[in-house]
C-alpha cells in the first residue's frame, strides 16, 4: 500500500452534480400528501439534504461537510481502506451526521419519519452491488446496505476484493460509508433511488 495520500483527479471518481430540487419534486410526486421527504445528493466535496412536506420546494436544505473525494483525501491511503482508516472515517462522519440530525429533525413533524430519496449514480451502483434489481424506483433497505458494508469491512480486513465482487474504488468505499452513517443515525429505514437521467 502506498504511504502517501491517494490523489483523485476529477475523473471517474468525481461525483456528478445532481439537481436536488428536481429530485425533491420527483420524490414528492411519489408520496402521499403530508409525507415528509428528504432528497439526498452525495457530492465530491459535500453532501446536501433537502427536506420538506411542500409539493414544489423543500422547507430546508442542509449542507454537510461529507463528500466522496473529501473523505478519500482525508482518510484513505489506497483503493481499499484499512480497518483503521474505516474506523477513523466512521468516527468523523458520525460526528457530522449527528450535527446534521440535530438540524434536520426540526423539519420533520413529531411522530413522522422522513422518506429518503436520491438520484445519485454512485448510490445506484451501491444498490446494484447490494442486489437491488434495476428499475425507475429502486429501494435500498438499511439491512441490505449494512450487508454490503460488512462485505467492504471484510475486504478491508484482507479478503480479496474480487471474492466479494466489490470495486477497488476509494470513492465507492467513501460513498458507502457516508450512506451507512446517514441511514443509521438520521435515521432512514431505506432510500428510494430515482432514475434521473
Amino acid at each position: 500500500m502506498p504511504d502517501q495520500p491517494l490523489t483523485l483527479p476529477g475523473g471517474d471518481d468525481a461525483a456528478p452534480r445532481v439537481d436536488l430540487d428536481v429530485v425533491y419534486r420527483q420524490a414528492r410526486a411519489l408520496v402521499a400528501p403530508g409525507s415528509c421527504v428528504t432528497a439526498l445528493h452525495l457530492g465530491s466535496e459535500d453532501s446536501e439534504l433537502a427536506t420538506g412536506q411542500e409539493p414544489t420546494k423543500p422547507s430546508a436544505t442542509l449542507t454537510l461537510a461529507l463528500g466522496q473525494q473529501k473523505t478519500v483525501r482525508d482518510f484513505f491511503r489506497s483503493a481499499v481502506p484499512t480497518p483503521l482508516e474505516l474506523e477513523t472515517a466512521i468516527a468523523w462522519v458520525e460526528d457530522e451526521v449527528y450535527a446534521a440530525h440535530v438540524r434536520h429533525r426540526q423539519w420533520v413533524p413529531e411522530g413522522h419519519a422522513a422518506l429518503l430519496f436520491s438520484a445519485d449514480p454512485m448510490l445506484h451502483e451501491i444498490a446494484t452491488l447490494a442486489g437491488v434489481a434495476p428499475g425507475p424506483e429502486r429501494v435500498l433497505t438499511l439491512e441490505a446496505m449494512e450487508r454490503l458494508f460488512n462485505r467492504l469491512a471484510a475486504v478491508a480486513q484482507g479478503r480479496a476484493v474480487a471474492h466479494e465482487g466489490l470495486p477497488a474504488s476509494p470513492a465507492f468505499a467513501a460513498s458507502l460509508l457516508i450512506l451507512r452513517e446517514l441511514m443509521h443515525h438520521m435515521p432512514f429505514a431505506h432510500v428510494t433511488l430515482l432514475d434521473n437521467r
